[in-house]
């Protein structure tokens, strides 16, 4: 009787939701939908994006969602025309399908949990949305790409200067409370105003990360509103003072 009564308790307990990661992996999904500390995000469509001019980046094409195409190549213009920069400014990583981010994230030996310190899981990178990309600086004078040393450089620090120009904040700060690793080569797009072409659809997009996990810098800080307790108004019996004298 005991062991049918626990066999019915394990059926209708509620089981945890998992999110499938790579081939026989998986990882559970926390009550506010994050694996491993990153937020979940959908592909943008293919009809969507465009190719950034070869000029402009390293590596791979880079794709980007069509709405962030003017401020990018206005941010690479600027740059490069600013001796501060001391070296170029390029796109190094963009556009990620769900399915490419996978084979990403799946090709290393560490844990998945491991690989998620530097790595989103397929479905939780920003990088699918075409709204989000990683910089590169060149030279690199000794600085490997997406390393933490690139915060040093002149090239670094312009952009933390002035990417907020140009509608772009850094997603993961140090010390984030997202618990994600510290990128200061990964910047979202979000526009320099909410009236900006594209720019409500990459809020509503980045929504929850922007309310929850604040970037640094940041465009236009999402304010959380308190509304105040209702007023509460009682009814209270009226009291004949004379009669009572009486």
């Amino acid at each position: 009787m005991l062991r049918r009564t626990l066999a019915l308790v394990l059926t209708l307990a509620p089981s945890v939701a998992q999110a499938q990661l790579c081939e026989g992996q998986s990882a559970a999904i926390a009550p506010d939908g994050r694996a491993f500390g990153h937020l979940p995000y959908g592909d943008a469509a293919e009809t969507e994006l465009v190719a950034l001019p070869s000029d402009y980046s390293v590596g791979n094409p880079c794709i980007v969602r069509r709405d962030i195409l003017p401020d990018l190549l206005r941010l690479f213009d600027a740059a490069a025309r600013d001796p501060a920069v001391m070296g170029q400014i390029k796109a190094m990583s963009c556009q990620r399908s769900i399915e490419r981010q996978r084979g990403v994230f799946c090709r290393g030996s560490d844990s998945a949990a491991d690989r998620a310190i530097s790595v989103a899981p397929p479905g939780y990178s920003e990088h699918s949305t075409g709204f989000a990309l990683d910089f590169a600086v060149r030279p690199s004078n000794g600085c490997p790409d997406a390393e933490a040393c690139m915060a040093a450089t002149p090239a670094a620090k312009w952009l933390r200067a002035n990417a907020g120009r140009f509608g772009f904040e850094q997603s993961f700060p140090g010390g984030n409370k997202q618990n994600v690793k510290w990128e200061p080569w990964h910047w979202r797009w979000v526009g320099t105003t909410a009236s900006a072409p594209g720019a409500a659809r990459a809020r509503f997009v980045f929504a929850r990360a922007r309310k929850l996990y604040p970037a640094d810098p940041v465009i236009d800080p999402v304010m959380i509103k308190v509304a105040p307790p209702p007023k509460l108004y009682l009814k209270l019996p009226v009291i004949d003072v004379k009669k009572r004298r009486r």
